[in-house]
């Protein structure tokens, strides 16, 4: 009757384990949980500059990057049958319920490496029972027919090894999988761990915080030369190696790898540019691997010759930004602050006045608009009078107020950054179109037409990027190009998307309007402001700019190849005056920001196209074009009609009236109207004079806007 009863009792059991079992979902029902990775982020050469940083720490790796000790004591501590059962060790099963029944306790589990799989990275179960135990039997079992024999052990392993928690960080976060574990506790790869660290390691899984070495020292040394007792004993070591390994220190090694970046500065843009485009709970999540335009060579290089520049103790600070001028690409963006101080970036986010480089945008709306920068005379002189179609008082002069009193072309206005003939051309123009002009270019600041922009009056002020993509517009024959910072991102799924590299390049100017631009900016470069900017194997254009008060210095500038704008100054909003800075006496742009320039892209340029401008495919044509300021009389009604051809306006039917014939400029010796060097006519520097004060602030603008709204909402899916 007993026997029978027993039997009963068995036959009801299996029956009852067996209905749980057949309870369990199919594996290929269950997606296997995103236990998160970190992203990191690479330099244009494939070099780390960083990971960013999520609540968990993990890497995803083969197998071939996990050292054999780390594997051989993980099965001998956690699993010693491993490579003998199916999924589920029955013995161990026995063999638990037996320690649980002597101890009264819950103490073993007779959980296998495929079980604890199954409930690391499938199982949403965390009940604490036996039907938990009995459904991740049936699916470990799944698994192990899934993925069967010797490779198959090897998949489940591996598998382990990259999802199991580790315990914490000293920052706090998770330490999931080896290779993080690896880092946090020994600052090296998985496939580089001795002995002694991979038995450390293996221990800790069952319990992360009673074993952490760093917390409980004594309990992780006893708990280490546990496993190496379970090695030794599984045969995957000699006694000797045991007894070596067991008299070795826990030695434990500090880690930067997560926190140490490089380029901190375009680290910080890099995400942002992310965040921008995913989403933040994307980024947060991890697992992206990021490539980026970024040039380490020449972010070095800019440091360096910043510093070559500007060394003496209180110089000021100066920041740089580089980009392809063809795609957009940030080869560069550096500046001589230390980010440890300050996590501003001066490049990329600092707005600063940009003085006499904005006289560029001015001659383009006039360019734009049909005027011949040649024939077209202005008077510099002081202008002290009332603007009615602007409503502007203006009162606009030269530096130190040495005006020549003599009609001078825009371009040589452009080459000796005349504000005074700049200043007309904008109130002749309109500062509308320049405007329209300047946000074309790239300029996402945002302008309120007044006069005083001109002459780099802005309200917010622009940065180095900014005015690097702005110039590139002309640069590249009139296409408004987007700044990249990625190439591409390669996702924890394995695919990549590319759409932060795409090359967003928009039409806004004729090339024909752009080399005329070009041949006044290579004569400031030759012959003007700009000459310590000068290039010896390489044609270059560019433009200085100075502000109000010498707050602020730049040079603009590019060749073929590459477009750098470089900005000095002060940073912070005391707007600190720059007349005595040591080996330079008075800031201007044609002094330090020339010269840092010029020492960058002597050698940034090496191996892009130095070649000078080819003739456009679209040739300028000037038009009538009605300026009231221009004229040797100031004031007369001075139409374009035709390259070479200047006169005054006159009304149809009536004849227009006499003016002396405009002096012809000196040849320049790079073929446009500029005064050769040594030209005592427009001496470098003479007209780099302060603009007019700002106007009151004004919310900012961007002209890819709706591109960037694309992007996002595409991200987002």
């Amino acid at each position: 009757m007993l026997t029978a009863t027993l039997a009963i009792a068995g036959l009801s059991a299996v029956g009852y384990v067996v209905s749980i079992a057949s309870s369990a979902p199919s594996l290929e029902s269950l997606k296997a949980k995103d236990q998160g990775q970190n992203s990191i982020i690479f330099a244009a050469d494939g070099a780390k500059l960083g990971v960013i940083q999520s609540d968990v720490l993990r890497r995803e790796i083969p197998s071939t990057a996990i050292s054999q000790d780390m594997k051989d004591a993980t099965v001998a501590i956690e699993d010693k049958r491993f490579y003998q059962h199916k999924g589920v060790d029955f013995e161990g099963v026995v063999r638990a319920a037996m320690k649980n029944a002597e101890s009264g306790d819950a103490v073993q589990g007779g959980s296998t490496l495929t079980m604890q799989l199954i409930k690391n990275i499938y199982s949403q179960d965390r009940a604490r029972d036996y039907k938990r135990k009995i459904r991740e039997a049936k699916l470990a079992e799944d698994l192990e027919n899934k993925h069967p024999g010797a490779e198959g052990k090897q998949w489940i392993l591996v598998k382990y090894l990259n999802n199991v928690p580790y315990g914490n960080s000293p920052s706090g976060q998770e330490a999931i999988g080896v290779w993080a574990a690896a880092r946090v506790f020994y600052n090296k790869s998985p496939a580089e761990l001795t002995l002694a660290e991979s038995a450390m390691l293996a221990g800790l899984p069952q319990a992360p915080t009673a074993y952490n070495p760093r917390l409980n020292p004594d309990s992780a040394l006893r708990r280490r030369n546990d496993v190496l007792a379970q090695m030794r004993s599984a045969g995957y070591i000699t006694t000797t190696q045991e007894a070596e390994a067991a008299a070795e220190p826990l030695g434990l090694e500090d880690t930067e790898y997560y926190t140490t970046r490089r380029e901190n500065y375009f680290f910080d843009y890099v995400r942002g540019e992310l965040i921008k485009t995913y989403g933040a709970a994307k980024v947060r999540a991890g697992g992206l691997r990021v490539y980026t335009t970024i040039d380490l060579r020449l972010q070095k290089l800019a440091r360096a010759v910043i510093k070559k520049n500007l060394k003496a103790p209180g110089s000021p600070s100066s920041a740089l930004a580089t980009i392809d001028p063809q795609t957009g690409h940030i080869k560069a963006m550096a500046s001589s602050s230390n980010y440890g101080d300050s996590k501003f970036n001066l490049a990329a986010q600092g707005r600063r006045q940009p003085g006499s480089t904005f006289k560029v945008m001015v001659m383009m709306a006039a360019l734009r608009e049909g005027v011949d920068i040649n024939k077209t005379s202005y008077v510099s002189k002081r202008l002290k009078f009332f603007h009615k179609p602007t409503g502007t008082k203006i009162d606009v002069d030269n530096s130190d107020g040495a005006t020549s009193g003599k009609s001078k072309s825009v371009f040589q206005g452009v080459v000796s950054s005349d504000n005074t003939v700049m200043q007309q051309l904008d109130l002749d123009v309109g500062p509308k179109k320049v405007t329209r002009a300047a946000y074309d270019m790239g300029i996402t600041t945002k302008l309120g037409s007044y006069p005083s922009e001109a002459l780099g009056g802005l309200t917010t002020g622009v940065s180095p990027l900014e005015m690097a993509r702005a110039f590139a517009t002309i640069n590249n024959g009139g296409s408004r190009v987007k700044p990249i910072a990625v190439t591409r991102v390669k996702f924890p799924n394995g695919t990549v998307g590319r759409k932060m590299g795409k090359v967003r390049k928009v039409k806004e100017f004729t090339d024909g309007v752009t080399y005329e631009a070009i041949q006044a900016m290579k004569g400031n470069v030759n012959s003007g402001t700009g000459t310590k900017a000068r290039l010896n194997k390489c044609v270059a254009a560019g433009k200085t700019g100075t502000t109000s008060g010498f707050k602020d210095a730049w040079f603009a500038g590019m060749t073929r190849g590459l477009n750098t704008a470089v900005w000095v100054g002060y940073p912070g909003s005391e707007g600190r005056v720059m007349d005595n800075v040591p080996f330079w006496g008075r800031m201007f742009g044609g002094t330090a920001p020339a010269a840092i320039w010029k020492d960058f892209m002597q050698t940034a340029t090496k191996g892009t196209n130095c070649k000078d401008w080819p003739k456009p495919k679209e040739p300028f044509v000037a038009k009538r074009v009605r300026l009231p300021l221009a004229g040797l009389g100031g004031g007369s009604f001075t139409p374009s009609t035709g390259r070479g051809q200047s006169q005054p306006y006159a009304p149809p039917g009536v004849a227009p009236p006499a003016q002396p014939p405009t002096p012809a400029p000196a040849p320049a010796p790079d073929g446009g109207t500029a005064p050769p060097p040594g030209s005592d006519q427009f001496p470098p520097g003479q007209y780099e004079a302060p603009p007019a004060p700002a106007p009151a602030p004004a919310p900012p603008v961007d002209p890819d806007a709706d591109d960037d709204a694309a992007d996002a909402i595409a991200g987002a899916g």
